[in-house]
């Protein structure tokens, strides 16, 4: 399992707060539509790293 540096010091407290952040500034309609775009950008950046690992083996 990968580990994340920024990851490592969030508890729930602080993902809660982020959410609710979210929320108040792109509104219950948008969000979901965001988060399925950086999860769309995560997946074809690891696509990526492994396509470049794979040609330098």
């Amino acid at each position: 399992m990968r580990n994340f540096l920024f990851v490592g010091g969030i508890g729930t407290g602080e993902i809660v707060l982020v959410v609710f952040v979210l929320l108040l500034l792109f509104g219950g309609k948008k969000l979901p539509e965001l988060m399925r775009g950086a999860g769309r950008g995560i997946r074809e950046f690891k696509d990526a790293i492994d396509s470049v690992s794979d040609e330098n083996k």
